[in-house]
């Protein structure tokens, strides 16, 4: 930079010296006699022959197309290692989190339903999730993809997606599976609406009709170029529309066309094993850090920004749902942290690399407080029977960091800012994500329950039911006492 100042400034001084000099009266030149002047004309074609071939000015060389840029190492170790953790998170964070808090005679169904969705998922992701989720649409992309990469066509090991730096690049392989994890987990969390008392069999079938109309897209509306809400500018990092509130609300209407479980409200139904819960919201928070940093797609400061976020607003959540509980019960439960740590998760998941690290926090200690009415006081006062607190956690949560993230985005409150920012103006943006994201899960799974329990049934008999799914549904228990 100092180098080119000092050539404009020389530039400009022999500029304005040339203009100066302009202004004063020429040299008086030597007069030409005759005969100099046809001797000089006589030797110009001399001259000009006189001068080398090489010294014409050569063609201008065409210019050479940029290369095509090359993935970094660094970032597709960490992608690679981001989506094994989100594996981690589904199996088995989420199994056994769910797993510890059924009764025991359920406790291997839960199991079963979260790893054979996992299975299931990921196959109708490579066959035309991805290209319906992430392909253009054309006329309708404003809503969902197309199917050219259908069965992944044309994805090979060189193949590379961008991310959100122009001219950096990951492998294509990396993205499909990184995206995979998020498709998979998102079904997943239905189960916890529905156990104790759905048909394996009507589960299968609900969760890959719910992927195909309902989660692929509002992956693509909010995510892909082109879609409805990317364009109109909704903040989503890692999936507090797409994931949580999705996943909540489809649970939510499932508790209610399937009914309260049998003795529901009269008899008992504590948790086997919090033990079990507890290590299952561990390896859930372990596994976070690849969900949520994870989405940077880079490894640079904005992935430790999601991570360091990751940890405050986990913490702030599990203290303030704790603290809340103290008062209201007289006694901190494990439970109740534990279900803390989780609302903590999910409310900063849309957030994680958008704000800074004291609106996590506030942002998390909101998510511990409000998620923990949503178990209790929103749960009784409406009288449903959401086994496991799907709604309560991840949709209640879920809201709550997607609105969130458009307040503490701003830099004013230490967030990264966005364009053209109106703290207003964008909290709407969020709210109708918020909104049509609502609208949209739950018309989809209403429709797809009432389906299916016309045709084949959702619901285990009275009998089943009591005898518990682990027998009944797959043969075995999970404990042989």
């Amino acid at each position: 930079m100092k180098k080119l100042f000092a050539t404009l400034l020389m530039l400009g001084t022999l500029g304005f010296t040339g203009a100066a000099l302009s202004q004063e009266a020429p040299p008086e030149m030597p007069a030409m006699t005759t005969e100099a002047v046809a001797e000089s004309m006589e030797a110009a074609p001399a001259m000009a022959e006189a001068v080398p071939a090489e010294a014409a000015p050569a063609e201008a060389a065409p210019a050479e197309a940029a290369p095509a840029p090359v993935p970094d190492k660094g970032d597709t170790a960490w992608m690679m290692l981001s989506t094994l953790l989100v594996i981690l998170m589904i199996i088995p964070g989420v199994a056994l989190f769910y797993g510890g808090l059924v009764r025991a005679k359920n406790m291997l169904s839960v199991l079963t339903q979260v790893m054979a969705i996992f299975c299931m998922i990921s196959i109708l992701w490579a066959i035309y999730g991805y290209s319906l989720a992430f392909g253009d649409g054309g006329g309708l992309n404003w809503a969902i993809g197309d199917l050219n990469k259908m069965f992944l066509a044309g994805i090979t090991a060189d193949s590379t997606a961008a991310t959100f730096t122009d001219g950096v690049v990951i492998p294509e392989l990396v993205f499909v599976a990184f995206q995979l994890t998020f498709a998979a987990i998102t079904v997943a969390l239905i189960v916890g609406g529905l156990a104790e008392r759905v048909k394996f069999s009507a589960l299968m079938v609900f969760g890959a009709l719910w992927f195909t109309f309902s989660y692929l897209p509002i992956t693509h509306m909010v995510w892909a170029t082109g879609g409805y809400l990317f364009e109109a500018g909704d903040l989503d990092f890692a999936g507090g529309t797409v994931v949580h509130i999705n996943a909540g609300i489809a649970a939510l209407v499932g508790a209610l066309v399937l009914g309260k479980r049998i003795g529901y409200g009269r008899d008992a139904m504590p948790p086997h094993s919090l033990p079990m819960t507890m290590i299952g919201a561990s390896l859930l928070w372990v596994g976070w850090f690849g969900f949520n940093a994870g989405s940077n797609l880079e490894a640079t400061g904005g992935a430790g920004l999601a991570f360091i976020n990751t940890i405050l607003a986990t913490a702030a959540a599990g203290m303030s749902w704790m603290l809340a509980e103290w008062m209201l019960r007289g006694k901190p439960s494990m439970l109740g942290l534990a279900s803390g740590v989780v609302a903590g998760l999910v409310a900063i998941t849309p957030a994680a690399g958008l704000v800074g690290t004291m609106g996590a926090i506030v942002l998390g200690g909101i998510a511990g407080v409000g998620c923990l009415w949503g178990v209790t006081g929103l749960k009784k006062a409406l009288g449903y029977d959401d086994s496991l607190d799907v709604f309560g956690i991840h949709g209640i949560g879920g809201i709550i960091g997607a609105i969130g993230t458009g307040i503490f985005v701003s830099t004013s409150l230490g967030g990264v800012g966005v364009d053209d920012y109106s703290m207003g103006g964008q909290v709407m943006t969020q709210a109708t994500g918020v909104l049509l994201t609502i609208v949209w899960s739950g018309v989809v799974s209403l429709v797809l329950f009432k389906l299916i329990d016309m045709t084949m049934g959702l619901r285990v008999s009275e009998e089943q039911e009591r005898e518990g799914l682990d027998t009944a549904s797959h043969g075995e228990r999970a404990y042989n006492m």
